[in-house]
């Protein structure tokens, strides 16, 4: 019985702390690989969410509250100069090296540099990582219904597409548990929405996914980004839960201990909330950032990574409301069994 696809999780995603000195020529270290995405947050005051990846390059950075245009950085760089062997280089930037600010910093491989990729009807640049379920794919609108390679070889829970021009679009999520009829906006705390033009209806596949006209998603000559994720037993999942309104809250099994929890009510408006293992070391974890918004890191809706999943700890509508539903992202920590040793996990 294979328990897990992946023994060891830090060798594809892993979470780093750090304090700002506000120098001009800085290089963060300790990733543990060459780091393919990136996505940091200031956790001491407000400051927007910082996204780069080795694809657009190191200079063009998104923001995931926001709809603007990708920001493109020009000499003397402030904000991220690099991407390297085990971390990044950056300068003094506010939103990531003020000095006495502290910072979150989450750290995704994928394939390192692209490649293009062919699958679709529409010709994508794509950096994939087959083992680890993840690609990041660029790609040019057409405003007509088409197909974009995502290199995966699987099929994808979850793709999340930014448009990277002028046009203010939001950032839309297709997940496996809304369907292709359906997207949510990470910069924004909208509910569901219905949509045949954003997926063209068309559910993923091992090597494409849909676009319809939507701009969003497929304007005509519009550049996006595209970060494609597949489930990879006892690392990842992309699931879903209902809230039961209880202080002993849902359990969502994941098959592994998470490091990293994204999730969001879907049936109203609420904000999406972000939790991890190094910001918030021990259960009850409560120590929250919202990809939707620029606050600091604050106190939010308790809840426990377990040895297989998490718990919801509180009975907040955001979190835990009676019938409410929700969808998640996570990342493991460890598996709940390992494939070599079968070890089991433990609860924290």
């Amino acid at each position: 019985m294979a328990y897990t696809t992946i023994d060891n999780p830090f060798k594809y995603f892993n979470t780093l702390l750090y304090t700002g000195d506000g120098s001009s020529s800085r290089s963060i270290t300790g990733v543990g690989f060459a780091p393919d995405w990136i996505w940091v947050k200031e956790r001491s005051s407000t400051s927007q969410h910082q996204l780069v990846d080795r694809v657009r390059g190191s200079d063009r950075r998104l923001q995931s509250d926001s709809s603007d245009s990708e920001d493109i950085d020009t000499s003397p760089f402030v904000d991220f100069k690099s991407l390297d062997s085990d971390g990044w280089s950056m300068g003094n930037g506010g939103a990531i090296n003020e000095n006495s600010q502290t910072y979150v910093a989450w750290n995704w491989l994928a394939g390192g540099t692209a490649s293009s990729n062919s699958d679709g009807s529409i010709t994508s640049s794509v950096s994939a990582n087959t083992t680890a379920g993840f690609s990041i794919a660029t790609y040019t609108g057409t405003a007509s219904g088409a197909t974009v390679g995502h290199g995966l070889g699987t099929t994808p829970a979850w793709v999340l597409v930014k448009e990277r021009g002028a046009s203010g679009e939001s950032w839309n999520n297709f997940h496996q548990s809304l369907g292709a009829g359906k997207t949510i906006m990470l910069n924004l705390t909208n509910a569901e929405q219905s949509s045949s033009t954003m997926w063209n209806n068309t559910a993923p596949t091992s090597s494409v996914f849909s676009v319809g006209v939507d701009a969003g998603s497929n304007g005509s000559s519009k550049t996006y980004v595209a970060y494609c994720f597949a489930e990879k037993k006892g690392y990842s999942k992309f699931g879903s839960y209902t809230g039961n309104g209880n202080a002993d809250g849902t359990f969502a099994y994941t098959g592994f201990k998470p490091s990293f929890v994204i999730y969001k009510r879907t049936d109203t408006g609420a904000d999406w909330h972000m939790y991890d293992n190094k910001r918030d070391p021990f259960n009850e974890m409560d120590l929250c950032l919202f990809p939707s918004g620029n606050y600091a890191d604050s106190a939010g809706d308790a809840l426990d990574f377990l040895s297989n999943g998490f718990k919801q700890r509180n009975t907040g509508a955001e979190a835990n409301a009676s019938g409410g539903t929700y969808i998640y992202m996570a990342f493991a920590e460890s598996p709940f069994v390992t494939a070599g040793t079968k070890a089991a996990g433990t609860a924290r």
